[in-house]
């Protein structure tokens, strides 16, 4: 058996060395949030936490993570939501079909980590994420929010919603 460090947890399992960690995380472990998109490292819906840095997870052989190293996956990020993140891609109801948006959201997670006010060309070379459903303002939106403390109405997206308020 072969250990890894996911979300604070010292979890076991068995798999080849050439298998992605990313279907250690789903099958082995349970931790269904982290999505499969490409298989190429391309689209990022495969995106965790590796020692605070964004890795996809698609096409890291889960051999070359030690048990010291520290992941952080969609689920870790915050038990109940309370992420920042979390809350600005609600506030500003950034999904739409939603199979990127954990992937997406790890990402904009170290980016915030490392600047905590990102420009709008940090957040271009940071998020290289896929949206099939093209959600990019509502992301770069979100991102920016959670980077001004949750002010949603300074993140530079008016969204009016079904009973009418805005956002």
């Amino acid at each position: 058996m072969a250990t890894l460090n996911v979300n604070g947890t010292m979890r076991e399992f068995e798999a080849e060395p050439d298998t992605p960690l990313l279907w250690v995380l789903r099958e082995q472990l349970g931790l269904t949030g982290t999505k499969y998109g490409c298989g190429v490292a391309q689209c990022g819906a495969c995106t965790v936490h590796i020692d605070g840095e964004p890795v996809r997870t698609c096409v890291r052989p889960v051999s070359t993570v030690t048990a010291e190293q520290k992941i952080v996956t969609i689920e870790g990020l915050s038990s109940n939501g309370s992420h920042p993140l979390q809350k600005a891609w609600v506030a500003l109801d950034v999904p739409q079909c939603g199979f990127c948006q954990s992937g997406m959201i790890m990402a904009a997670a170290a980016l915030l980590k490392e600047k905590p006010q990102p420009t709008d060309a940090d957040i271009n070379q940071s998020i290289t994420n896929i949206c099939r459903c093209g959600t990019y303002n509502r992301v770069r939106a979100a991102i920016k929010a959670a980077g001004q403390g949750g002010n949603t109405r300074q993140a530079g997206l008016a969204i009016q919603h079904a009973d009418g308020s805005t956002t």
